[in-house]
């Protein structure tokens, strides 16, 4: 069974990921996309388009970020489209919810079909995690989430507890928490390429790095891998 689902799970993936490719593509005008003029008409568009149907786009974002993340997509492409698309405070939001409920899916998922071929894959490289989780796996993992995973790609990183056996509701509400500053920071740059789209008349790379829509939440990102590196070190680095 556990086979036949990895092929399902990996048939569905590619499909709604082609899929989804397909329609994206079918919007574009190939001719145009070194016409700057060209994003502005498209940022013109999707801003009326989401302001008509507000909830409605919220609620297709917040189902397809969820089978996204079942079907092991990774993060920062809706983070980008959720804070262009919404905004950084409410892109924030319903990405952080909805990239959790679909983390704690895919580990439900995981752990009552693949538990034997996870311990067997991950335990040893990450045995030496394995006591430290367990003395309170609710910090731990909110740790491990924050320091971005401790270099794990975010699809296995969602995966991994199951070597830990950790309580759903501690891995939900630790994710999502744990989550939040990766996430705002990530959106606040999305919302932030909106707005230079919308304000500028040409491309410059130059103003587009220089703007403070753009390289504050560079320098915040910056500050919080300093920050996630030390605390990685200083929490992880002695087990």
């Amino acid at each position: 069974m556990s086979q036949n689902l990895k092929i399902f799970l990996g048939i569905s993936y590619l499909f709604i990921l082609s899929l989804f490719l397909y329609f994206i593509f079918l919007q574009i005008d190939v001719s145009r996309l070194n016409d700057f003029s060209y994003y502005k008409e498209i940022q013109i568009n999707l801003e009326d388009f989401i302001g008509n149907n507000i909830y409605l786009n919220l609620l297709f974002f917040f189902v397809f970020s969820i089978i996204w993340v079942i079907l092991l997509g990774f993060g920062l492409p809706l983070l980008i489209v959720s804070g262009i698309l919404f905004g950084k405070w409410i892109g924030t939001f319903i990405s952080v919810i909805s990239i959790s409920l679909g983390a704690l899916i895919l580990y439900s998922i995981a752990t009552f079909f693949f538990a034997d071929s996870i311990q067997n894959m991950f335990k040893g490289r990450f045995a030496k995690y394995i006591a430290l989780f367990k003395k309170n796996e609710f910090f731990y993992f909110f740790v491990y989430r924050f320091v971005g995973g401790l270099g794990v790609p975010f699809p296995l990183q969602n995966i991994l507890p199951v070597i830990f056996r950790m309580g759903k509701s501690n891995y939900f509400f630790s994710s999502l928490l744990g989550l939040i500053p990766n996430f705002f920071i990530l959106n606040t740059i999305g919302s932030g390429l909106n707005d230079f789209i919308k304000q500028a008349d040409n491309f410059n790379f130059l103003d587009l790095i220089l703007n403070k829509q753009i390289y504050l939440p560079i320098i915040l990102f910056i500050i919080l891998l300093i920050v996630a590196t030390i605390v990685r070190k200083k929490i992880f680095g002695k087990t």
